[in-house]
């Protein structure tokens, strides 16, 4: 585990954005007609389950059942003004932690992982790691006291590194950089093995 300057742990808050289902992944409706709300909710309760597993990381904001703190979508502005705002809280509440904003549709994440993009995220002010496709982010993290400043949207990855941003383009993190927006993406994810909840949904769609 990474140390702070002071010699202690560096442990995360992570900020994990969840859409109301009822509009969440609407390019999974051909593929998961009926079961898209299902899907997207089974997607992030197995995404914030890898994510606590972590030891890196110390909480999570987002869901509730799964031990995160439940916040609401404020300032209902976006989803970057939505994550900073989980972020402020994170910090006001747990200044020593770092804080990461999570993609929450990555189904096949494993905690190793995770805490392998956060340790190495950890020896910078500011990182990222981009998605499958390089083209979007799935991890922002910004060290303990550094501005948070998630750039998430098209080509986030881009703006990310744009704003100074240090890529993490570690071997070893598939189910990190796995999310899923569409049916290939959720093929793709299952190859690698996804979580129990989004694996009982998808054996249920045709």
């Amino acid at each position: 585990m990474t140390t702070d300057p002071a010699g202690s742990p560096l442990t995360w808050s992570l900020v994990v954005p969840v859409k109301v289902l009822a509009r969440a992944k609407s390019r999974l409706a051909a593929a998961a007609g009926p079961h898209r709300p299902a899907l997207a909710l089974a997607m992030a309760a197995d995404t914030v389950a890898a994510a606590l597993a972590c030891p890196d990381v110390a909480r999570a904001i987002a869901l509730a059942g799964l031990g995160a703190l439940v916040i609401s979508d404020e300032p209902g502005l976006g989803l970057n003004p939505a994550l900073r705002h989980g972020a402020a809280i994170a910090a006001s509440r747990w200044p020593a932690a770092g804080i990461a904003a999570l993609a929450a549709d990555l189904p096949a994440l494993r905690p190793a992982e995770l805490g392998l993009g956060l340790r190495a995220a950890a020896r910078w002010e500011h990182a990222f790691v981009p998605d499958a496709a390089g083209s979007g982010t799935t991890l922002y993290a910004a060290r303990p006291g550094a501005e948070f400043r998630p750039r998430f949207g098209p080509r986030s990855a881009q703006q990310h590194r744009a704003a100074g941003a240090v890529e993490l383009g570690l071997p070893g993190l598939a189910g990190l950089r796995r999310d899923v927006d569409r049916p290939r993406d959720l093929r793709a994810a299952s190859a690698l093995g996804v979580g129990p909840r989004t694996a009982a949904v998808a054996a249920r769609l045709a």
